[in-house]
């Protein structure tokens, strides 16, 4: 069954409201992140046991521990880079009583933004939180990226569970060329987590860029895929709005139904994160939504 692959998100808190309105029986769990006290955690374990469902942490779990959301893996300076990686072990020590399947982490961070691209569109709440990849080589880039994979790879098999690497911004030697693909078979326990609304997003402004082909290419290495949508007209509107069949790409939506399609052809067993505001629309639109992502989502010759 497509839905027992299903998840809703947690962010900030945990709304019973949300929970009660958004969550199936049947479906696999929730993904958290940035919850803002212990008692928002103890709910979220509380209500994991008694719902039978899985927890993904979205990292961090906890909010107001750093002043930045991400972890600056990728740094250039090293104490930036031994300070979040010191940030993210502390994190994973806490999380142990909740028995994340799996932790996710932005990838790249900082993001390295490819210079030819208007970036105006794209959200960075500190300056930190990008560089240029002209900054980079490519020896540095392999360099830094593989001792993320490996300590992940490490910190998950001591603590049993999946580390996700999910696609901020990307510039062309991210997707092009074999690097991350070359990093995912070298350390197969660092899976993906595949964002729709940041790949059409950087579909729209950047035009070196091909959402579908990225999809095409590491679908298969996917953990999660972060579902929602936009619509672009030169701007970005109805930001991480949910998904509904009524939403035509000829008027600037994504087209979510090409992406399900490629992930379905490539990856059986994604599971699906509803990364949404769920509170724009009708509980009909809600069941709309779960229906016509789950039909898109049925082997072919299922439909």
């Amino acid at each position: 069954m497509i839905q027992h692959r299903f998840m809703i998100g947690q962010y900030g808190g945990f709304d019973d409201i949300k929970f009660a309105r958004d969550f199936r029986r049947g479906f696999y769990g929730i993904e958290a992140c940035l919850l803002a006290s212990q008692e928002d955690v103890d709910k979220l374990h509380d209500a994991a046991t008694l719902h039978s469902f899985t927890v993904g942490v979205h990292f961090p779990l906890r909010s107001g521990r750093s002043d930045m959301r991400d972890a600056l893996f990728l740094a250039q300076d090293k104490l930036v880079r031994e300070q979040a990686y010191a940030y993210a072990q502390s994190e994973l020590d806490e999380i142990v009583p909740l028995k994340p399947a799996y932790v996710l982490f932005h990838y790249p961070k900082p993001v390295l933004l490819d210079e030819r691209v208007d970036w105006t569109s794209w959200r960075f709440p500190d300056r930190r939180e990008f560089a240029y990849a002209s900054e980079y080589t490519l020896d540095e880039l392999v360099q830094l990226s593989e001792e993320l994979f490996a300590w992940l790879s490490a910190r998950g098999e001591e603590y049993g569970f999946t580390p996700v690497l999910e696609f901020d911004a990307l510039e062309p030697r991210l997707y092009e060329g074999g690097l991350i693909e070359s990093l995912l078979d070298k350390y197969p326990r660092v899976r993906l987590c595949l964002d729709t609304g940041r790949l059409y997003l950087q579909e729209c402004v950047d035009p070196y860029f091909q959402a579908r082909d990225v999809l095409t290419r590491f679908a298969k290495y996917a953990e999660v895929i972060h579902l929602w949508t936009l619509r672009y007209t030169g701007q970005v509107e109805y930001y991480h709005w949910p998904v509904l069949p009524e939403q035509n790409p000829d008027d600037g939506w994504a087209p979510i139904a090409d992406y399900l399609r490629i992930i379905a052809r490539h990856n059986e067993g994604a599971h699906i994160q509803f990364e949404h505001r769920s509170d724009q629309i009708s509980d009909e639109e809600m069941d709309r939504c779960y229906h016509w992502v789950e039909h898109l989502l049925l082997p072919a010759g299922h439909e």
